[in-house]
């Protein structure tokens, strides 16, 4: 067998561009809607490609309109926003920084003023910046990578809450690299963790509001950060190592975040769902 998995392939910048990518990663829901979301509405950061893409699409498949915040591809953002609408739903894009509080803010008063509401927040973006040691990791690598993986989250939440209902639904996207590490994504491993952290603790806190908080941990998924972050030798072997065998696919990992996001789940809440292609992890 074959040790290359994906033809030799890099991206200039992050958090790449999935129109650029050979094969383009899978984003099609697999499966007829079922209305699970029939009247929600569904505010996701990093919506514009790869897994956010998946999960914007099937979403609006099982009901929901959708606001997509993204950092700037606007074209990949354009080609979501018309699988939303193709699905019959609305679609509105917010482009910019959600490490930046007031943006966040921003970015919720427009969804609000455009939806009324929010039922489902999924805190998706991020970036990592491989480095083989930990001395290599500059100050401001690391403040920039917890700045969007981890203040991200909290500010995006912190705005949106006082707009969702009793019945609402948090899904953050964690990593496998959260349970195991990965030697050369030091940070990116360590905001991940934060994440788990973070599910937890506000599931706790959130209660009494009757907001449920749950988190997806993937492992190797095929997306644009793949080819914008690693070298095109490492590009080819991507998600060889995963039990499998194999790399996901973003529709593979979408519906983890659409069975928490709906009432399928419950009974569940500051719990992690595990789609990683077989790779046994604690938490």
């Amino acid at each position: 067998m074959s040790d290359k998995t994906f033809p030799a392939q890099s991206q200039e910048r992050q958090p790449g561009r999935e129109h650029a990518m050979t094969p383009e990663p899978q984003y099609e829901p697999r499966f007829p809607g079922s209305g699970r979301l029939s009247g929600k509405m569904l505010l996701i950061t990093g919506g514009d490609s790869g897994i956010g893409r998946a999960i914007s699409t099937l979403f609006a498949r099982e009901g929901a309109d959708v606001a997509i915040v993204y950092l700037e591809e606007h074209d990949d953002a354009k080609k979501t926003a018309a699988l939303v609408e193709r699905e019959g739903r609305r679609c509105l894009l917010i482009s910019g920084d959600v490490g930046d509080s007031r943006f966040c803010r921003d970015a919720v008063a427009k969804t609000v003023d455009t939806f009324g509401r929010i039922d489902v927040l999924i805190n998706h973006a991020a970036e990592q910046h491989p480095k083989e040691a930990v001395e290599e990791i500059p100050e401001e690598q690391l403040l920039k990578t917890f700045r969007t993986n981890v203040n991200g989250y909290f500010f995006m939440t912190q705005a949106a809450l006082p707009h969702m209902p009793e019945g609402s639904a948090i899904v953050n996207t964690s990593s496998v690299t959260a349970f195991r590490g990965s030697s050369s994504l030091i940070d990116y491993s360590a905001t991940r963790g934060a994440v788990f952290s973070f599910t937890r603790a506000l599931a706790s806190n959130l209660l009494e509001r009757k907001i449920r908080v749950n988190a997806v941990a993937p492992g190797p998924v095929w997306t644009p950060l793949i080819p914008s972050s690693f070298p095109p030798d490492k590009v080819e072997s991507f998600g060889k190592s995963a039990p499998m065998g194999r790399a996901g696919q973003p529709n593979e990992i979408a519906p983890c975040h659409l069975f928490l996001a709906c009432a399928d789940s419950s009974y569940i809440t500051g719990q992690v769902i595990h789609v990683n292609g077989g790779e046994i992890v604690s938490g």
